[in-house]
């Protein structure tokens, strides 16, 4: 039996299924996880269940440090027992639950391995300095209405010194 608290958050629960490749995808039908778990509902958006020989490489411990985030220190007691896993596995998240607290009795073929708490990302940040590009007029003392003014005749002259020549090789060609 495996308590679950209420409100947990952070924390990934590993299974190993024993039992054939039929019977593990049968438990991503509704309903079918949660019988077998002995509770009465569960999100599936927050479980997993996956052959380990998909991992190829990586394995189980690789997917379960860089793919979920749990530290290598939290792993290690149990990487032989996680290396062992040969069939499916399941992953169950605490929101899987729902923040609600549970009480699992998991069938026979459901082997529980271990739980690792997920590393919680630090969102902090150290003060910076907002760069010059951010306050207003660092372009020069010009404001930005002279300066639209400025470009406008600028544009203007060009333009008129463009139509001069065009009428002036229109002028030469005919006469």
């Amino acid at each position: 039996m495996i308590e679950i608290p209420a409100e947990e958050r952070g924390v990934i629960r590993v299974f190993d299924l024993d039992m054939a490749a039929e019977q593990a995808r049968f438990l991503r039908e509704p309903g079918a996880l949660a019988q077998v778990l002995g509770i009465d509902e569960i999100d599936l958006d927050h479980v997993e269940i996956f052959p380990v020989s998909d991992l190829e490489e990586l394995g189980l411990v690789g997917y379960l440090t860089q793919g979920c985030g749990i530290a290598e220190t939290a792993i290690t007691p149990d990487r032989d027992r996680l290396a062992a896993v040969q069939g499916h596995v399941l992953l169950l998240r605490s929101r899987a639950f729902g923040g609600a607290a549970r009480r699992l009795t998991p069938s026979s073929q459901i082997r529980y391995i271990a739980s690792y708490g997920e590393r919680p990302i630090n969102w902090s940040a150290t003060s910076q300095p907002p760069p010059e590009s951010s306050k207003l007029y660092t372009g020069g003392k010009v404001a930005p209405r002279d300066a639209r003014n400025a470009a406008r005749r600028i544009g203007a002259a060009l333009f008129a010194g463009v139509m001069i020549l065009i009428a002036l090789t229109l002028y030469l060609l005919v006469f």
